[in-house]
């Protein structure tokens, strides 16, 4: 096999350049320092580090996992190695102020910067954006003080960091947490419980581990709305910014992942001995929202990390497609004739296209809810902003469920055209399968996602979040079917949309006759046909934009009729099959309801 790049540089900018036209954001007072220059030469800087520092052991920490002996955790040197180059390169303050020493970058191009480290090694990746996503969280919720202690060595790549959640008798039924807080009297908290699941709990890459915990104050009322937040370092943290004593937070144990082997997953139990002292964040109760700033970023997260590692098995399979020799075509009757390379046979190329078409097509969607993180955030008219936040809440499920799912069966894909080869380990293939299986699991299981999308997001402003989607889905639509080549596509999404518009209205009513359980018992179809439209519709843009091209290269013709191939083929082969979703949603099919536990 030739030298292989698990992404692909050209379709991001592709995406931030031609489709999103990101150079634009320069045109907010924050990025006004900036240019698409800087912008690529970022990219660039990303890109060589990734592959670097990231892909370089990406394999051998798959092999040689995290393991618990004498007392520590032990990690590969690389690991730390690659942390430390990513620090050292201010990749850890991407977002932050100019004054904190931050690069102060749009998100969508932090983003994609964060799909080719993911690409190249989820795993160590995963390190570093978990401490992101900790002075994010600081940033809007923490007191001044609180921030020079964490947020600054965290963007200073000095401290790492988590967020604690999930317990073992409650995983995402987190209004069950048992972590309980009493004041110290010293405006310290003391921490007693135990929290399972955490990824990053537990090593020595940096000085610090900064342990974001949901925990319950005496007063707690129950459920969800007793949940408190509280900063717990693995180190007290001094005044001075000095580090104190080791905490009261112990390793309980590690669990060992079928993948994403390289980044340590931890039981922690706090407060064994009475000592885990932690500091409120914020105000009492409020923990669950305040946890949820990191989580919906994390979200988006995941859903990138289900297409880059989609992405990585795409690039490989095509490449082995592309110099494997093998068989000949069906009306080839001379046995002696010489073998073609797989990617001659219809159903490698089948596979192949499916897989470009999902890993592109959901990269493209997550590029575009990147840019409505920036608009939210920096857009001067109070009426895009407030648009912009209705159409991001809609859309993070989508990016992180339907990316997740799609891009795990994209994986699949990528181990069948290697046939047996792809089924070993000596071929990466099987990695990046194991390494997704994650996804559709974590920040929030693909179930919940498509409860939380029909049962709050869809419905929510009396359905302000869908009729905004649907607006953008008709207006693409209108100007695609300007173009002859793609005014068949058009016309399909249109019909999609409408599809999506009619089968929400059944389920709204079925809600509000108090029927909600039996309009959610099949929300995984609802968000399944939301996904496969918005897909259907990113597809459409990057197609207007290809069909417009004028390419100044072979490589660009090839690269421009890829993506009208991919386009084609998801509106021929993926999004007619909306159409049994939407006739079972809307009967309000009642299988799962009807059938006793006992049968099963």
């Amino acid at each position: 096999m030739t030298s292989y790049v698990p992404f692909d540089r050209r379709d991001l900018d592709f995406l931030l350049h031609e489709v999103e036209g990101v150079a634009a954001l320069c045109r907010h007072p924050r990025f006004a320092d900036h240019s698409r220059e800087t912008f690529d030469a970022t990219l660039d800087a990303a890109a060589e580090l990734a592959m670097a520092k990231f892909a370089n052991h990406n394999r051998a920490s798959d092999v040689s996992e995290p393991h618990f002996a004498d007392g520590r955790v032990g990690i590969l040197p690389e690991v730390k190695e690659a942390l430390d180059a990513y620090a050292e390169a201010g990749f850890s303050a991407l977002l932050a102020d100019a004054e904190e020493g931050g690069m102060q970058l749009p998100y969508t191009v932090a983003l994609a910067c964060d799909a080719m480290f993911a690409a190249a090694n989820v795993s160590t990746a995963g390190y570093a954006l978990l401490a992101r996503g900790v002075a994010n969280l600081l940033q809007a919720h923490a007191t001044p003080a609180q921030c020079a202690r964490y947020r600054t060595p965290i963007l200073q790549g000095r401290f790492l960091g988590t967020m604690c959640l999930s317990e073992p008798q409650a995983g995402s039924s987190l209004g069950d947490i048992r972590t309980r807080a009493e004041p110290a009297g010293d405006g310290h908290y003391r921490l007693s419980g135990a929290k399972m699941w955490i990824s990053g709990g537990e090593h020595d890459l940096s000085e610090n581990i900064v342990h974001l915990v949901l925990a319950r104050l005496p007063d707690a009322p129950p459920g969800v709305k007793g949940i408190s937040l509280f900063i717990v370092p693995k180190f007290r943290v001094n005044d001075d910014g000095s580090l104190g004593a080791r905490n009261d937070v112990q390793l309980a144990g590690v669990n060992h992942k079928l993948g994403q082997r390289g980044i340590v997953n931890t039981f922690l139990k706090f407060g064994e001995r009475g000592e885990c002292f932690g500091e409120l964040v914020g105000a009492p109760h409020q923990g669950l929202a305040q946890m949820f700033h990191m989580m919906n970023e994390a979200r988006i997260g995941v859903g990138v990390g289900a297409i880059m590692l989609g992405s990585a098995g795409y690039r490989y399979s095509l490449q082995y497609a592309r110099e494997r020799k093998q068989g000949r075509q069906p009306d080839q009757k001379d046995p002696a004739s010489p073998p073609v390379a797989l990617i001659e046979h219809a159903d490698v190329r089948r596979m192949l296209l499916q897989q470009k078409a999902r890993v592109e097509g959901a990269l493209g969607l997550a590029m575009h809810a990147a840019t409505l993180v920036d608009a939210h955030g920096q857009d001067p008219d109070p009426a895009r902003r407030a648009e912009a936040h209705r159409l991001l809440e809609l859309l993070t499920p989508v990016v992180k469920a339907w990316s997740a799912e799609a891009c795990l069966e994209a994986n699949d894909l990528a181990i069948q055209v290697l046939g047996g080869y792809g089924y070993t380990r000596e071929y990466p293939v099987e990695q990046c399968w194991r390494d997704n299986r994650l996804n559709p699991i974590h920040e929030g299981a693909n179930g919940i996602q498509a409860l939380d999308l029909l049962g709050r997001k869809a419905m929510m402003d009396g359905g302000a979040a869908l009729k905004a989607l649907l607006r953008e889905i008709a207006a693409t639509a209108a100007e695609a079917g300007q173009v002859p080549a793609l005014a068949e596509h058009a016309l399909a999404l249109a019909r999609a949309a409408g599809l999506v518009a009619r089968t929400t209205g059944v389920l709204g009513e079925a809600m509000g006759r108090g029927e909600v359980r039996l309009a959610l018992a099949n929300a995984p179809r609802y968000l399944r046909l939301v996904g496969h439209v918005a897909i259907a519709w990113t597809w459409l843009r990057q197609a207007r934009v290809a069909s417009a091209a004028t390419p100044a290269s072979q490589a660009d013709r090839d690269f421009y009729a890829g993506k009208l191939a991919a386009c084609r083929w998801f509106f021929v082969h993926e999004l007619p099959t909306i159409g049994h979703d939407a006739a079972l949603l809307a009967a309000l099919d009642r299988c799962a309801l009807d059938t006793p536990p006992g049968v099963l």
